[in-house]
């Protein structure tokens, strides 16, 4: 049974969601839990079921799924098929997934984090102390920053750039990097700002553990990280948040402020348990991967009523 204080979930309190939702490894097999309170039901499907359905179990209230599959492994592919009725269904990456496949597949993968061990103890006890000292920050997006040439896309790998771009941070006087968002997306013109998982880094530079080394490279060598983080809106694309359950449960109901500006679904701040999707995404990038700070991005969208400062 998940371990969760369904009061702070609900209340928009709790900052942890990701450990206990979503694809848990253990010596035993895999894991999956969901939450789609309003599904008629859910399956698991994957590579190893052959992606034909294994049936999840409502526990908690009732609006939370769980199975546990013992031949679940890392690496595996896997989505959660969602009934709106007892023949109707989409199949949704995980909204709580470590890892998905390149666009413009959307599976998600199975990922054990704990593969990587950060040696950066000096780094986190020194930025403690850090008010007062002075922040020169170089933006950049992965994607575009430097040109690999031996690559179909163009692209280096997390760990990979780490050798070239601290180099380069360093001598040009620079001690923070910001990253443009690194969160999975579907469409490369968007440079992240149009997410489909909150929790998955980006496959198209790599797995997280790489992502995990190059923020572990950046500390050691006295470099700050900070991430843009999109907590206003989010992709439209059907296998993702969007009408997650059959119902909108991230978006909102209505058709006169369910889209933003840019075509996207707008989060829904209202209902504590998006509260909750959003700081335990933004709590997963600063405790799991180390990440220094957060840029919210858009962020008058939440302060003022659709953006409107009058």
């Amino acid at each position: 049974m998940i371990k969760v204080d369904l009061n702070d979930f609900y209340r928009g309190l709790s900052f942890t969601d990701y450990e206990f939702l979503g694809a848990k490894i253990s010596e035993s097999g895999t894991t999956f839990r969901t939450y789609a309170p309003n599904a008629v039901k859910v399956s698991v499907i994957g590579e190893f079921n052959d992606w034909t359905d294994t049936p999840m179990n409502k526990i908690e209230n009732g609006q939370f799924y769980e199975c546990h599959i013992p031949d679940a492994k890392e690496g595996m592919m896997y989505k959660f098929r969602i009934y709106h009725t007892e023949d109707d269904f989409v199949d949704h990456c995980d909204p709580y997934g470590y890892g998905m496949e390149l666009r413009p597949a959307n599976a998600s993968i199975i990922r054990d984090l704990s593969a990587f061990k950060f040696d950066d103890k000096k780094w986190l006890e020194k930025r403690t102390d850090c008010h007062g000292q002075p922040l020169n920050i170089y933006e950049v997006h992965l994607g575009s920053w430097k040109t690999n040439p031996d690559d179909e896309n163009g692209w280096y790998n997390y760990s990979e750039i780490a050798d070239l771009l601290i180099p380069y941070v360093k001598e040009n006087g620079y001690n923070y990097i910001e990253f443009m968002p690194l969160s999975e997306h579907p469409c490369d013109e968007s440079w992240g700002y149009q997410n489909t998982c909150f929790f998955a880094p980006t496959s198209r530079y790599g797995t997280a553990v790489q992502l995990m080394e190059l923020v572990n490279k950046c500390h050691k060598n006295n470099i700050g990280v900070i991430i843009d983080f999109v907590p206003v809106h989010f992709a439209v694309d059907g296998y993702a948040l969007a009408n997650y359950d059959g119902t909108p449960l991230y978006e909102y109901p209505h058709n006169d402020i369910t889209h933003s500006e840019w075509g996207s679904y707008n989060f829904i701040h209202a209902r504590g348990e998006v509260r909750s999707f959003l700081q335990s995404s933004a709590d997963f990038w600063l405790s799991v991967f180390h990440f220094d700070g957060i840029r919210m991005d858009a962020i008058s969208r939440i302060i003022y009523w659709q953006g409107d400062t009058n």
